[in-house]
């Protein structure tokens, strides 16, 4: 049986399916200036989903467990306040063997695999680290980290939000910003959790120079740039990254302010697709701060 906290309950453990309410409603936390084209075209109520069934027999239970549990339509309610030009669809979907998630922009579509969640509870720590992290940190923060990540690429799209430097860079301080928004405890568990997940699979890794041409940042460098983010949002609620030498104290000093940059950024590109009557309803209302030209 998997050990995805959104497929089975557990009181003593963090369900995945509150911290991705939490994570949704942390993305009323955009705000800035409106583009000028596309908005009056673009409305709320443009997240679609569809859970795709998969021919491996072996993910048919998992399958059924997302749906029971109403994992995208979670995601569907929350992300309701965000005004899109067309709709966003949001699946889960075997992939043929391939362990991974992605957006589309053909389809305008974000996927991710059955192999992916498969994969990730079985890599998974099997009791909680000396670190603290627990079996649930590993899957949740990284299932929920993965997620935005992906969306982020089709806000990029869809929105035609200016990307400076590589977009899959930016994805994940998108999703890394949304993560340190959910209110300490969430906060906390999702982000060393996520870490976690890259750090292990830093460790796997044999470098060869192919890799070096990947769109993507290497794991190791993406596990301390989620720890930057993290630390540079609230030093106290993540001190133990210094305290414990997960961070290097050189790179930990200029935290604070990457921090503000990414939210500067954020603030300014996304306020604009913000439905404010929604998001009131959504929760997220107080969350959305007017832009400063001061970071």
């Amino acid at each position: 049986m998997l050990r995805i906290a959104a497929l089975r309950p557990a009181a003593h453990r963090l369900s995945i399916m509150r911290v991705t309410t939490y994570a949704l409603v942390g993305y009323g936390l955009f705000s800035g200036y409106f583009a000028a084209t596309g908005f009056a075209a673009s409305r709320p109520d443009q997240i679609r989903i569809e859970y795709v069934a998969p021919a491996d027999p072996q993910h048919r239970r998992l399958y059924e467990l997302l749906q029971q549990r109403r994992v995208l339509e979670r995601f569907q309610q929350f992300l309701a306040f965000i005004r899109l030009p067309q709709p966003l669809l949001l699946t889960t979907a075997g992939c043929d063997g391939q362990s991974s998630a992605w957006y589309d922009p053909s389809t305008h579509a974000v996927t991710m695999c059955y192999e992916f969640l498969a994969d990730l509870d079985r890599n998974a720590p099997r009791e909680t680290t000396p670190a603290g992290v627990t079996p649930q940190d590993a899957i949740t923060g990284r299932v929920v980290e993965v997620f935005l990540h992906e969306i982020a690429h089709g806000l990029f799209d869809l929105l035609k939000i200016p990307v400076l430097g590589r977009e899959e860079d930016a994805a994940d301080q998108v999703a890394a910003y949304v993560l340190v928004s959910l209110g300490e405890q969430h906060a906390r568990s999702t982000v060393v959790g996520a870490a976690y997940m890259y750090h292990y699979d830093a460790q796997r890794l044999e470098l060869k120079p192919e890799h070096f041409a990947d769109v993507h940042s290497f794991e190791a460098q993406r596990f301390y740039n989620v720890l930057c983010i993290a630390y540079g949002s609230n030093p106290k609620l993540f001190a133990d990254v210094i305290d414990k030498d997960y961070l290097p104290q050189d790179r930990a000093e200029g935290c604070e302010e990457e921090f503000k940059q990414v939210r500067y950024a954020i603030r300014t590109l996304f306020r604009p697709y913000i439905d404010l009557k929604l998001a009131r309803k959504a929760g997220a209302f107080d969350w959305i701060a007017q832009p400063t030209h001061s970071r």
